[in-house]
């Protein structure tokens, strides 16, 4: 079999299949083209938490520094 120097049209997409692949592309460009603004809003944005914080100390003391604080008032 003698090779020629042409190649065969078995893997090349159709004009028409290029046409299609070449409005879609132009379709998607235009639609994913779009334009993004993006602007500081007039008023200040407030958030308002509402927080409760208690704390609670509990204390134990020793019985004879319980006393000990008892008998000498003043000395904190």
């Amino acid at each position: 079999m003698i090779e020629s120097g042409l190649k065969s049209n078995r893997n090349r997409p159709s004009i028409e299949g290029v046409k299609v692949i070449t409005i879609l592309g132009a379709m998607v460009a235009g639609v994913l083209g779009g334009c993004v603004q993006v602007s500081a809003p007039d008023k200040p944005i407030v958030i308002n938490l509402n927080i409760s914080v208690t704390q609670e100390v509990v204390y134990r003391l020793d019985g004879e520094a319980k006393t000990l604080i008892q008998q000498n008032p003043g000395i904190f």
